[in-house]
């Protein structure tokens, strides 16, 4: 490209990384001038199926996905991918990409955000047994703090949940709590629910309580019950 188009094409990829979580639309519109641009550049491609992905245009994202892939020669699209495969109703096609011996060589993360997929698409089929499976590996025996860990107990939670495994889950719950400390997953409020507590708010600070004490405190006060103890939701490694 020349040098002015590029920098045009590379202001506009910028846009989509700052815009993606906060504004994914306009992040998509972004991505989209770019890709008007420059369609022939793998990454003008993969930030224009990775905000496509964000809105739920599977088709469009599934397309720029490939086509990034073809470019780059990378693999690591394989998760969004077949993830997009699920979002067409192709949950046998999102298997194939899955366990195709190109997902073999994905580094630790990426190889259990397709697992995840899978475990997904095993659901989607009615074959939860199945679901489980998938997400079973010695990457269930983690402790670190680190998004991909978190995600994974969170989801085998999710599937052994779905078994009613109830007190294993909880179990995987509590895991994933414990270990995610950058907020990817809802861990606090599903253990708190299998708990029978609930989570409220009080100025700064995270109580968990009973339930019906809560509304009993509501009643007679007009705010959370008294003697709740606080309950700091950051984790630790």
């Amino acid at each position: 490209m020349p040098k002015t188009l590029a920098q045009v094409v590379g202001g506009h990829l910028v846009a989509v990384g700052w815009l993606l979580d906060e504004d994914p639309e306009r992040a998509y519109q972004h991505a989209v001038y770019a890709r008007r641009k420059a369609s022939r550049v793998g990454a003008v491609r993969e930030a224009s199926g990775v905000a496509a992905y964000h809105l739920g245009k599977w088709q469009e994202a599934l397309s720029d996905l490939r086509a990034a892939r073809r470019m780059s020669g990378r693999n690591t699209y394989l998760p969004l991918m077949a993830d997009c495969e699920r979002g067409l109703g192709r949950p046998e096609r999102a298997l194939e990409l899955a366990h195709s011996p190109d997902a073999a060589d994905l580094p630790t993360a990426e190889q259990i955000e397709l697992r995840i997929v899978a475990s997904g698409a095993r659901r989607d089929l009615g074959e939860y047994e199945a679901a489980l499976v998938e997400l079973q590996g010695p990457e269930l025996k983690e402790r670190r703090a680190k998004p991909w860990v978190a995600r994974l107990f969170y989801a085998y939670a999710d599937a052994l949940l779905l078994l009613g495994r109830e007190d294993e889950a909880r179990d995987y719950f509590a895991h994933a709590s414990a270990v995610d400390q950058e907020g990817v997953t809802d861990a606090d409020e599903r253990v708190a629910e299998l708990e029978g507590l609930e989570i409220v708010d009080v100025d700064d600070d995270v109580v968990w309580t009973d339930a019906e004490d809560t509304e009993a405190g509501e009643e007679e006060s007009g705010g959370p019950a008294a003697g709740a103890s606080p309950k700091d939701t950051s984790t630790t490694d």
